[in-house]
């Protein structure tokens, strides 16, 4: 029997697989990474040489306004590491700036103190000033223009009205975006509720260039450019992490240039090819990104690539917090999967309704293949009306998966489908 520790909720779950069975083992190379430097002494060096801009002190020279944005509850990004030394390095320009950090939450719940002090420490969240977006709350936001898609950017006020534009964030493969990184901090991390929806559309969401490890043509991310061009984000500072959320690599400089050196470095340890099975296993790498069902098709989208027609697909995910999202519960169990597509495709952009794109990459998976999803805190009757079966353990969910799909199958683990890119050859 192969063993496997499963990314689950703060630690792992235990998967033992019979290695007859066994066709494939997908990993990211990055845990196999040495960078040959600390933490600390990656994200200083990419911030004393950036990418296509002066350093952040020059930039930040005769500001007053200042808006640093960064991730939520949702994100591994490691802003207790980050933060210190983004601010250093704005006071070093300008000891005098009116600092905002602006908690990029798109259309999450917002980050409690106590999210805040786990993310950022006890100094940050005491000594500087925090705002969070609230993309609800139509009278923080003022429209800049119309995007590419015809959708309408309208933008926390904080950043348009600012002197100085900064984020950070870390670089993954998305599910639709391509990859993660720069230009998201702004769309749809800091933007209103309508235009997040519109930026998500059905029609967006469909486009087969709206994928995984995809950039060029995908709707989703022309969109985010021109949104993060149009705001004037002029410096970003952005991580890869390997399976343990250390910093293996950091980037920082201008919006794109620096988001593009950090998705070669991520594409080229995440990159593999995709190995087909009649039942595939995955996570969503831990928490805090498998706290919620919301979030779970991205390593569900990772599987699906690797999954013979009707094949299994088994989802370990914690969901400590729930469904993630009251708009997205309501639309994941209302009807079959079919059922459920054919509402949403009916829904024309402007219309789209909140969170309805992971209702839509879930329905679309589970027309072609059944997801067992391992969790130990969702109850299992909310589970199985969202089209999917149950399964207390990895272990339990393979046995139910052989009984489907015969003793014989042929299985594929991917540990942590996020950080996994996996493609046709």
């Amino acid at each position: 029997m192969k063993k496997f520790k499963i990314p689950y909720y703060t630690s792992a779950i235990d998967l033992e697989v019979d290695e007859k069975n066994l066709e494939a083992v997908l990993v990211s190379r990055a845990d196999e990474y040495d960078p040959g430097k600390s933490e600390l002494e990656l994200i200083r060096e990419a911030l004393e040489h950036p990418v296509g801009t002066p350093r952040l002190s020059e930039l930040a020279k005769g500001k007053d306004k200042i808006v640093l944005v960064t991730s939520d509850h949702t994100r591994a990004v490691p802003s207790k590491l980050m933060l210190p030394l983004e601010l250093e390095e704005i006071r070093r320009g300008n000891p005098d700036a009116n600092i905002t950090i602006l908690i990029a939450t798109g259309l999450h719940r917002a980050t409690t103190e106590e999210e805040q002090r786990q993310m950022f420490g006890d100094e940050i969240v005491d000594h500087e000033k925090i705002a969070v977006n609230d993309a609800f709350r139509q009278e923080d936001f003022v429209h800049v223009c119309t995007l590419p898609s015809g959708a309408e950017f309208h933008v926390n006020r904080l950043a348009a009205e600012c002197d100085l534009l900064i984020a950070e964030g870390f670089i993954e493969p998305h599910f639709f975006a391509g990859f993660s990184g720069g230009r998201k901090s702004i769309l749809p991390g800091i933007c209103s509720q309508e235009t997040v929806n519109e930026n998500h559309s059905y029609r967006a969401i469909a486009n087969p260039f709206a994928a995984t490890g995809v950039l060029n043509h995908n709707p989703v991310h022309e969109d985010m450019v021109y949104a993060a061009r149009r705001v004037n984000l002029q410096f970003i500072c952005n991580v890869a992490l390997n399976g343990e959320k250390k910093v293996i690599g950091a980037f920082a400089g201008d919006m794109e240039e620096a988001h593009a050196a950090g998705v070669k470095f991520v594409r080229g340890l995440a990159q593999c090819p995709s190995v087909k099975g009649d039942i595939v296993i995955t996570s969503n790498g831990g928490y805090p990104l498998d706290q919620n069902l919301y979030q779970s098709p991205k390593a569900v989208a990772t599987a699906e690539a690797c999954a013979k027609e009707g094949a299994v697909i088994i989802m370990c995910a914690s969901c400590v917090d729930g469904m993630g999202g009251s708009h997205f519960e309501k639309l994941i169990v209302r009807g079959t999967a079919e059922e459920i597509d054919e509402y949403l495709s009916a829904i024309p952009p402007k219309e789209t309704i909140p969170e309805q794109w992971c209702a839509q990459i879930f329905s679309r998976i589970l027309r072609r293949h059944t997801i067992i999803l391992v969790t130990t805190f969702l109850d299992k009757e909310l589970v199985e009306k969202a089209n999917m079966a149950y399964a207390s353990s990895p272990d339990e969910a393979l046995r139910m998966a052989y009984k489907m799909k015969g003793k014989d199958a042929r299985v594929v683990v991917i540990p942590d489908g996020v950080a996994v890119l996996a493609v046709k050859e």
